[in-house]
């Protein structure tokens, strides 16, 4: 039995591959892509250690190649969640009575396996399923995925080493255990990343996770649970489930020992899980903890003072990069009169250049969206704008789902800072213009700030610093994550913890310690060392 202080290797972020033209990584990327690509998997549910198939399957396709499979998936149902929860609750104690550092081991495992052997394979997976471009993959998939387990590996590390002080005669000890119960992860489509981590920092805690992925990123789910698998995690601690969304909720969310909800998704599926699991209340163990990170209507602010090129590039990387399916990504920037001819020439050239097209094809910078529902949703945004009186598209606006769901980076120009798409949630390649008058500064931050229930990311673009102080004071509850002379996109784990408020979410900042307090439940031990032998105070002597 070990009986040493570890110390865990120091957490640094993983350096982001360039995939330059004629280098090794770049060869090995278009291999690994050739070869998943060619090859039909077969995805079971991995539950208790076990395969799951049921015979139900369900295909997988690129979303910019719609009618070539990559595999299927086997679809399973309530009985399947059920038997998740019953493997979650046997594999707890063996796993929260491991050794903290042992558990560690697995996930910093599962970090040199992302980083090294499987760093093709993942991030061609991710392109495929998701279709990220080899860039928008290498940051997602790779590196920040690494960094969340590496980081919070050091995080837990941290939390573990607190204890609280000590008096003379007594020893006061705090132990840091996992929730009661089981944790419910449901992760989104858009960041492999966050599929890892959202299962992975609750069960690095000692948790049990039950896990649902969103139907559209099984293909890369399933290779992390690969990567955890091989990296030697037991049977039983993380359990993949592939079911749809209502028959895992009316499961879950009507168990005695649901103890916690990590969740990534829409506001009104994380408004609704509140809801029921407020409703259900009397039914649990504990109070669950509700973790969740939801939408955003982000935004970009430029200050007269700011560089045009400088606010040309943030626009066209915040709003258009990974065909702007970020939560973080700008959707709608508020541009002074003075500068708006300066910085519309250039943002116009910037997306003239953009190449549209399948993610194989690395001079793509644009790619396919999602899936037909998600093309579907923003084309009738698009189109509600083409028949708008206060609201035109000055760039892009077409879109075809013939091959694959493919919409053009479309900029909006609205005379009404509060037209729909200044307002709403479009989750695509969408950017809303609203033009104002410099005079009009202290105005447009406020509507900025009332504009929208979101809350999550937003930027301030201008030399003038007193401008700078004005806008971060004035729009300080208006995002969670603010950038300053940036685009409002690439929060870096252990640099930028992410989250937001109001309607977007909990602000339980992932990739920061914060998050990770979330999953423990902590205990106060006090441990008298020679205890009293009599009840009398001296208060009650009077001579």
């Amino acid at each position: 039995m070990s009986n040493a202080f570890f110390e865990v290797p120091l957490a640094y972020n993983e350096p982001i591959h360039s995939y330059a033209p004629g280098s090794e990584e770049k060869k090995e990327l278009k291999q690994a892509i050739k070869l998943l690509k060619s090859t039909k998997v077969d995805i079971p549910m991995f539950i208790g250690g076990k395969e799951i198939r049921t015979g139900n399957k369900v295909g997988m396709h690129p979303p910019y190649e719609h009618k070539h499979l990559l595999g299927e998936f086997h679809l399973g149902d309530k009985s399947h969640v059920e038997m998740a929860i019953d493997a979650a609750l046997k594999a707890k104690k063996g796993w929260a009575d491991l050794p903290w550092q042992d558990r560690a081991a697995v996930f910093l495992k599962a970090a040199d396996l992302i980083a090294g052997p499987y760093r093709a394979r993942m991030n061609a997976a991710t392109m495929l399923c998701q279709s990220k471009n080899a860039y928008q993959s290498e940051i997602d998939a790779v590196c920040e995925l690494i960094d969340f387990l590496r980081f919070n590996v050091q995080y837990m590390a941290d939390i573990y080493a607190g204890q609280p002080e000590s008096s003379d005669g007594v020893w006061n000890k705090l132990e840091y255990r996992p929730l009661e119960g089981f944790v419910f992860a449901i992760t989104p489509f858009n960041f492999t990343a966050i599929a890892g981590n959202l299962c992975a920092a609750p069960a690095m805690l000692g948790n049990t996770i039950v896990w649902k992925p969103a139907e559209s990123q099984i293909y890369s789910a399933a290779m992390i649970m690969e990567v955890f698998r091989e990296a030697g995690l037991p049977d039983g601690v993380i359990n993949l489930v592939l079911v749809h969304g209502p028959d895992a909720g009316e499961v879950v969310f009507n168990h005695k020992d649901f103890a916690g909800l990590h969740f990534t998704g829409s506001t009104g599926v994380f408004q609704h899980f509140w809801k029921t699991i407020g409703s259900n209340i009397q039914k649990y163990r504990s109070y669950p903890r509700i973790v969740g990170e939801t939408g955003g209507k982000d935004f970009i602010v430029a200050h007269e003072s700011a560089n045009a090129d400088e606010v040309a590039t943030a626009m066209a990387r915040g709003a258009f990069e990974f065909q702007g399916q970020k939560c973080s990504a700008a959707s709608r920037a508020y541009i002074p009169a003075s500068l708006w001819p300066s910085v519309w020439e250039k943002l116009e050239a910037q997306i003239k250049s953009f190449k549209i097209g399948s993610p194989e094809d690395f001079t793509n910078f644009i790619n396919a969206v999602i899936d037909e529902k998600s093309f579907n949703n923003i084309a009738r945004y698009i189109d509600g704008v083409k028949s708008s009186n206060d609201a035109k598209i000055i760039a892009g606006g077409g879109y075809d789902k013939s091959k694959g769901y493919f919409i053009e980076p479309t900029v909006v120009l609205s005379s009404n800072p509060r037209s729909v798409t200044m307002c709403e949630e479009i989750f695509g390649p969408v950017l809303t213009v609203y033009v104002y008058e410099k005079e009009s500064f202290n105005e447009i931050l406020e509507i900025c700030d009332t504009t929208s229930p979101y809350a999550l990311t937003g930027s301030i673009l201008a030399k003038d610093r007193n401008a700078i102080n004005i806008a971060t004071k004035a729009l300080e509850n208006a995002a969670g994550n603010f950038y300053i002379n940036d685009k409002p996109t690439g929060a870096v784990v252990g640099q930028q913890p992410f989250g937001g408020g109001r309607a977007s979410g909990t602000n339980d900042k992932a990739g920061s310690v914060l998050n990770l307090y979330r999953w423990i439940s902590p205990r106060t031990i006090k441990e008298t060392l020679v205890p009293p032998r009599d009840y009398k105070y001296p208060f009650l002597d009077e001579k």
